[in-house]
């Protein structure tokens, strides 16, 4: 039937219409209208603005389309009019002329609906957190992703201690944390991430401007982990607080991170406890400590600066005039180092907070120390406890408060250190100037005073 064979090929419009294009090219060109327009790209699947119904009517009166949708189409192919010259030909009847003029109805899907209008690419959504690029980063380390990470690293504040991220894992967190721009205080405390985790997070804060706060402490960074540190401290602008306690630093690492001190303006709190920092150390960072603008609090407890380096430290601290905090307990500071911190102490006028606990200072070297109390305004807080300073001591320090009357001290702490009766009755006299000074101290010895005859 060639009826048959003409419906057949016209249900395929009209998208085998326009991939017949290089044949009627121009003959749609001189009709102009729909049939004319270019050859449109490939249809895609779900093209917004389809018709759910077209008509489409083939007659021999020509091209015309109707206000209901309906589209006239004229111009066929020449291999189906000569279809038809051959049909009528052979003396087919009036009733297949019926039957060609009927109205073929055809239903358009989203797919065969062309538009101008096509969807572009679809753009992958902004992460402000890293998280697509930590799955990625962990990946490539061979590293299983923390799942405490992926829930909390859009937090402001992130605490992940003793996770075990090691050197791998904690290269895969520096990626995401570079683009991360919620993230303001991270603490990473214990994590084994030794020199080259160190190396990767100190890359990643000299890209992320976001970062305040971070606590690498026990974490095993080595000079190798401090240096890198120390460089990222000349760039970074952002760092207000940092802690490398506990990570087996040297001398030499003192040594790096005292160059950046004496460049670095907007570091305000640096803990360096628990280390390994000596004397040599000490001379550096006393230079260092005197040329620094920024620091306001800074922690060198539990290392082992004596000698030379503590005189050099307070004399460091002495051109000092911005730190606050200065925390050097459990170091040797002795005889030595406690005269030269009185020494500093008179041309000091911004330190509120000392503390020089357990650093084997004898009596002579805390009466000494006292000079400088007794001209200083700043100090509101002083810790001398578990010294062998006996009473003697103790008293010499109540003594030079009484006689300052611009003395801001509000605490004094004496832990482990037992007292006399002398020391007591001269507390109750300074209470008298002093109304709102605390005194800790280890005990009184003497408590059972003979009564007098």
């Amino acid at each position: 039937m060639v009826v048959g064979k003409k419906l057949a090929k016209e249900s395929l419009l009209p998208s085998v219409l326009e991939d017949d294009d290089a044949e009627t090219e121009s003959e749609r060109a001189q009709l102009g209208g729909i049939g004319s327009r270019p050859p449109s790209r490939p249809r895609k699947a779900f093209s917004r603005g389809s018709v759910d119904r077209q008509t489409v009517t083939r007659s021999g009166s020509g091209r015309h389309s109707s206000p209901e949708g309906e589209v006239s189409v004229r111009g066929e192919r020449k291999e189906d009019e000569g279809e038809e010259e051959e049909e009528e030909g052979s003396g087919v009847g009036d009733g297949d002329s019926q039957e060609r003029g009927k109205e073929c109805v055809i239903t358009a899907s989203d797919e065969d609906y062309d538009t101008d209008l096509e969807l572009g690419d679809v753009k992958e959504a902004y992460d402000p957190t890293g998280q697509t690029r930590y799955k990625e980063a962990c990946r490539m380390f061979n590293v299983v992703p923390v799942s405490y990470f992926l829930k909390h690293m859009g937090n402001t504040e992130l605490t992940m201690m003793h996770h075990g991220l090691g050197p791998q894992g904690t290269k895969a967190l520096a990626v995401s944390l570079v683009t991360n721009t919620s993230l303001l205080k991270l603490n990473l405390r214990d994590n084994c991430m030794e020199g080259t985790g160190g190396a990767a997070m100190a890359e990643m804060l000299k890209e992320n401007c976001y970062i305040t706060e971070v606590d690498l402490g026990e974490n095993r960074l080595g000079d190798c982990g401090a240096q890198t540190l120390s460089s990222m401290l000349q760039e970074n602008t952002t760092l207000v607080s940092l802690s490398m306690s506990g990570n087996e630093l040297a001398d030499r690492a003192a040594q790096h991170l005292a160059q950046t001190l004496t460049s670095n303006t907007k570091l305000e709190t640096l803990d360096l406890s628990h280390n390994t920092i000596g004397d040599a150390a000490g001379q550096v960072l006393g230079h260092a400590i005197a040329e620094n603008t920024g620091l306001r609090s800074l922690s060198l407890a539990w290392n082992c600066i004596r000698g030379k380096g503590a005189v050099a430290l307070a004399k460091g601290l002495g051109a000092n005039i911005f730190l606050r905090t200065l925390d050097l307990s459990y170091n040797g500071l002795g005889k030595d180092g406690a005269v030269a911190l009185g020494e500093a102490l008179k041309d000091n006028n911004t330190l509120e907070d000392l503390n020089i606990s357990n650093n084997r200072i004898p009596p002579e070297g805390a009466i000494r120390f006292t000079m400088g109390l007794k001209v200083n305004k700043t100090i509101k807080k002083l810790n001398m406890g578990r010294n062998p300073i006996q009473t003697a001591g103790c008293y010499g320090v109540l003594k030079a408060i009484q006689g300052n009357a611009e003395s801001a001290m509000e605490c004094l702490d004496f832990s482990d250190i037992t007292v006399n009766q002398d020391f007591e009755d001269l507390y109750v006299a300074l209470k008298d100037i002093f109304p709102n000074i605390r005194v800790k101290h280890g005990g009184r010895i003497n408590t059972f005073r003979k009564p007098k005859a």
